[in-house]
């Protein structure tokens, strides 16, 4: 039966690649390299330059395909969504009839880690469902942006003996600062921060964790948000694009 490996990556440093991560994708027979456009090339040439450095099985190859577009337009986000992965679930099924034998070996290099707010398990998930090929799937674990954030700024994710919130920016305000004293926020398009009144919040703030690219600002919410909202925006800008991630906490057990 085919087999696939969800591999971890880390989030932009290919030294962030774990032993076992490097050995699963020797194991590989197919390495599926997803592209999302001339915007976000370098995210392609991160996983390129990973598969140059640290794959040495001479019988693999790459298959790179491209990841299409999530529809944001006349629709509630969850239908977007929904539509979106059962495009990417016809594209996977395809490429494993396709480019695997029926005993063969495909790996994805996964952003970050494939657990934590990925939809590559659920979109394996889907392939099943469908019925259309057989195979199993396994999970190799990365370095989290989550982790990434917290060793650039040199802080703890949790405050001693309390819960931590991994959250949304549309989701933020029902746990931050009412219900938990730390809240990291993922997929922020809106930057959700700014709506946070809270004069002892502090935020640890990084883009592009990992890479040449990093950019990190801590501080005081209040007194930093204008600076995190100007730097991101030159960013984006500048790349064409902007992978971030903040931590917000208020009574931090350390200092400032």
């Amino acid at each position: 039966m085919r087999h696939i490996l969800l591999v971890g990556i880390g989030s932009g440093n290919p030294e962030h690649m774990t032993i076992q991560a490097i050995n699963a994708l020797n194991r590989a027979d197919v390495l599926f390299l997803p592209t999302k456009g001339a915007k976000k090339a370098e995210l392609a040439d991160v996983r390129r330059e990973i598969v140059a450095r640290y794959v040495t099985n001479p019988e693999s190859r790459t298959v790179e395909y491209a990841v299409p577009v999530r529809r944001t337009e006349g629709q509630s986000y969850m239908q977007g969504v929904d539509e979106w992965h059962a495009a990417i679930a016809e594209i996977h099924e395809a490429m494993f009839c396709a480019e695997l034998d029926e005993d063969g070996i495909g790996a994805f290099l996964v952003w970050g880690d494939p657990m934590l707010y990925d939809s590559t398990i659920r979109i394996m998930e889907r392939v099943t469902r469908r019925g259309n090929v057989a195979f199993d799937y396994s999970v190799i674990p990365g370095i989290t942006s989550v982790q990434a954030l917290c060793a650039s700024h040199r802080i703890p994710l949790n405050l001693v003996g309390k819960p931590v919130a991994i959250t949304t920016g549309r989701r933020l305000s029902e746990s931050f600062p009412g219900i938990v004293e730390t809240a990291v926020v993922m997929l922020d398009g809106e930057q959700a921060f700014q709506r946070i009144d809270d004069p002892d919040a502090m935020i640890y703030w990084g883009a592009y964790l990992g890479t040449s690219d990093e950019i990190v600002i801590s501080g005081r919410l209040s007194d930093v948000k204008e600076e995190i909202l100007a730097t991101r925006a030159a960013a984006r800008t500048r790349h064409g694009w902007i992978m971030d991630i903040y931590l917000l906490q208020k009574g931090a057990d350390f200092e400032e």
